[in-house]
């Protein structure tokens, strides 16, 4: 569920202290039914185990197979243009003990790269000629009482060019790949403990 971005910067994450000049462009919400304030480890477990993008249905793989092609294509995510080389990583900017936290584990399927994990929240970047853009998952408790999982994406778009990029791909954001990704991690927290499909 799509909320507003006050969700996420009226949260005291220690993701605030440093991105300042990162604008929040989505924040979102997923359901954890049963969950409590001590199960952020376990939720992310899950999206590890359930949630990668190889397993999102064919509307969602199809539009991220496309952007990958047109990458290629134009040379938008050259190694150049990547985290430590256009723009600097967001661990140069932690504090020591953010810096002393763990990354969380990175894999070829993940393009996002670990920043630090904590016991509420976690942050992964990602940098290409179009954007730096910062995926923070936090973990709150929602209306129900219920803790969930909280996902705000937070960018800084390379130039013109980069705004007109996020301004293209926002109806695919909202329409396919978040309504994707909301019933994948859903369907990922139920199925945690036992590993079958769930209804």
């Amino acid at each position: 569920m799509r909320l507003p971005k006050t969700a996420h910067t009226s949260v005291p994450w220690r993701i605030h202290e440093f991105t300042g000049d990162f604008a929040v462009e989505d924040v979102w919400s997923f359901r954890t039914p049963g969950a409590g304030p001590g199960d952020f480890a376990a939720m992310l477990a899950a999206i590890r185990s359930g949630g990668r993008l190889t397993q999102q249905p064919w509307p969602a793989r199809f539009l991220f197979a496309v952007r990958w092609r047109l990458g290629a294509l134009f040379g938008w995510d050259a190694p150049s243009a990547g985290v430590g080389r256009r723009v600097a990583s967001l661990r140069d900017r932690l504090p020591a003990d953010l810096l002393a936290a763990p990354r969380g584990p990175d894999n070829a399927s993940m393009p996002l790269k670990g920043v630090y994990e904590l016991d509420t929240e976690a942050a992964r970047e990602l940098a290409n000629k179009t954007v730096h853009t910062v995926m923070h998952l936090g973990w709150a408790q929602g209306a129900n009482g219920d803790h969930e999982l909280r996902m705000a994406v937070l960018v800084k778009p390379n130039g013109w060019f980069g705004r007109l990029y996020m301004a293209a791909i926002a109806p695919f954001r909202y329409l396919v790949v978040y309504p994707a990704l909301t019933r994948q991690w859903e369907r990922a927290w139920r199925n945690r403990d036992h590993g079958g499909p769930s209804s």
